[in-house]
């Protein structure tokens, strides 16, 4: 991260849109997030200049890099379209620690941004959401050591790690349990100005909020993840890493929402529905 980078980056779809996918990165630099200031973003050029899967859509009035653009006039998307998406598993303390760092993968198919539903089946059983710092990686790395880790980060975002527990006891390889459509809300945009050392972490379910806890909770940080991670494989510019869970979850079923919070970005909220692909055609 560097100091000129802007406060936030946001990838949005104009409400106007009439192309299939269209996208574009937006940047705001206000500190007060709900501010004038704060809902008045502007078009910059893609901030992952080495991703084909992240560059802007071809520019039309109004859209055009400069051009100034108002909250209203978008929605927020996933803030990267990234080629892997990892998360820590049993990091949440000095009890994690104890153990060798351990990722596991989750699909990219699984990402959904804010306000999409996380949708579950009829079969999945018990459903956990996990609130977590998110690292954005801004650049194709290989080998980072802890001097280097930082020069990788874009910023951070928040992202659900949302968990299929009795899939967990079946499938130790978690495939099935955290990579299904819709298990990795991930948003509303990236703060790259972030001192992320504690940073307060909690979920508030169904309006009710539940234990918070802090990133300074997490047995492994962020550099050293980043480290362990590009130690075995490439990481890629606009990769997300959901580093751990600390603080207190609950079970979601369909006609829930949960939101997550975590200090210094914002809040991700997403409905819980029925899988639409078990619904019946009228």
């Amino acid at each position: 991260m560097t100091a000129s980078a802007p406060h936030r980056l946001a990838r949005v779809r104009p409400l106007s849109s009439t192309v299939a996918d269209e996208h574009f990165f937006v940047a705001n630099d206000a500190p007060d997030f709900g501010s004038a200031g704060g809902l008045s973003w502007t078009v910059i050029d893609s901030p992952f200049e080495a991703s084909r899967a992240n560059a802007n859509h071809p520019a039309r009035p109004g859209w055009e890099t400069g051009t100034v653009v108002d909250q209203e006039s978008f929605t927020f998307l996933a803030p990267s379209v990234p080629a892997n998406v990892f998360g820590m598993a049993h990091n949440t303390g000095q009890a994690g620690r104890n153990l060798p760092p351990q990722a596991f993968h989750k699909a990219a198919s699984s990402v959904i941004g804010p306000g999409d539903a996380i949708e579950l089946s009829s079969t999945v059983g018990y459903v956990d959401p996990e609130a977590e710092l998110t690292v954005v990686v801004g650049r194709t790395v290989r080998g980072l050591t802890l001097e280097t880790a930082r020069s990788a980060i874009l910023g951070f975002t928040i992202g659900n790690d949302v968990s299929a527990r009795d899939l967990q006891k079946s499938d130790e390889l978690w495939i099935s349990a955290k990579s299904q459509d819709t298990f990795t809300p991930v948003g509303p945009w990236i703060v790259t100005d972030l001192d992320d050392s504690d940073l307060a972490i909690s979920i508030v379910h169904n309006g009710a909020e539940l234990k918070a806890a802090s990133s300074a909770d997490l047995g492994w940080k962020v550099d050293e993840i980043l480290v362990y991670l590009s130690s075995f494989m490439t990481l890629h510019a606009g990769d997300l890493v959901l580093t751990g869970f600390p603080a207190e979850c609950a079970r979601i079923q369909p006609g829930d929402t949960v939101l997550c919070r975590v200090e210094g970005i914002g809040e991700l909220s997403n409905p819980v529905k029925a899988a639409s692909w078990e619904e019946t055609p009228a």
